[in-house]
């Protein structure tokens, strides 16, 4: 693998793995599977494409958080108020926001940002002439996954970030322990798709480019990275968990490059992705079953050895 190589799966693995943080956060600790997750990070690269070209590169970061924020608060509130089930909840809003992205790009299916100042390029100004020249998209999505897991640690030790790990794992005690659950859920919801629209948001800029379909498959993406980061570093606290879920999301982009080095055609990835999920879903239970397995076989084997006597 070039250097070139390397760089873009560092750079793809920490911006995608701000999506994972949010899966990490709205899975892992709330227990809510979130299939808005595609069309969150489109709403994020389609809303800081749109700010960036207006003009204002910098404040198309937090607009795209707000979005995700937005987002958010409708799944949590088709899911938490009107008792739709979580997995159609998520379904109905990416759905949704299929023709509210393409309205934000005035009807367009593609923002260019070739000719547009963006975080990216303001900062490759501020490197130039140093060591880190040409690393300037590493060094922005560096900056932001590092603050996103310093944050995200520091909120989920709170007050309020302990009751949304504890609903997640019992809703039923935390009603019996004076705590609203619909709250706890949407807050949980709106910060996890805060940072998906982050991730959308730094993707598009750092791409130059946004296109309707720039989130297409995420959320198999983020999930797949998601269980390679739990088994990494599944069981240590908050802190080692979420620096799992970013080792998680280069290991997975790693094996995107490898596929590509192997000049597996593009069209073949998302089969790649959907394996890895598979794999990583069934490995416990495969786990599990192995001492059966390994009985039967010796008992096949065995009695093998007996016939052929």
């Amino acid at each position: 693998m070039s250097f070139v190589e390397l760089q873009t799966v560092i750079e793809l693995g920490l911006i995608c793995s701000l999506t994972v943080l949010a899966l990490f956060l709205s899975y892992s600790m709330l227990g809510v599977c979130d299939l808005s997750t595609d069309g969150c990070f489109t709403l994020g690269a389609t809303v800081g494409a749109v700010i960036a070209v207006a003009g204002h590169p910098v404040l198309s970061i937090p607009a795209a958080m707000l979005a995700g924020v937005c987002s958010g608060f409708v799944t949590a509130v088709l899911q938490t108020k009107m008792g739709i089930n979580s997995l159609l909840a998520g379904i109905i809003v990416n759905t949704g926001l299929y023709s509210v992205n393409i309205a934000i790009m005035s009807g367009s299916a593609r923002v260019n940002l070739n000719k547009t100042g963006t975080v990216f390029t303001m900062v490759k100004g501020l490197l130039a002439g140093t060591p880190l020249e040409g690393w300037h998209v590493t060094v922005v999505a560096g900056v932001a996954v590092v603050l996103t897991v310093a944050l995200l640690t520091l909120f989920l030790n709170t007050r309020l970030g302990l009751a949304i790990r504890a609903t997640g794992n019992n809703p039923d005690m935390v009603r019996s322990s004076s705590i609203n659950p619909t709250f706890t859920t949407i807050v949980g919801l709106c910060v996890a798709n805060a940072l998906t629209g982050l991730s959308g948001c730094l993707m598009a800029q750092s791409q130059q480019s946004t296109e309707i379909n720039i989130g297409s498959g995420m959320v198999t993406i983020a999930l797949a990275s998601l269980l390679i980061g739990g088994t990494l570093l599944g069981r240590g606290g908050i802190f080692l968990r979420a620096v799992g879920m970013v080792l998680g999301a280069f290991l997975f982009r790693l094996v995107y490059a490898v596929a590509l080095r192997l000049d597996m055609p593009a069209f073949m990835l998302k089969l790649v992705s959907s394996v890895i999920v598979a794999l990583a879903l069934a490995l416990p239970y495969l786990k599990s079953q192995w001492p059966v397995i390994s009985r039967r076989l010796s008992y096949k084997k065995a009695l093998a050895v007996k016939e052929g006597k």
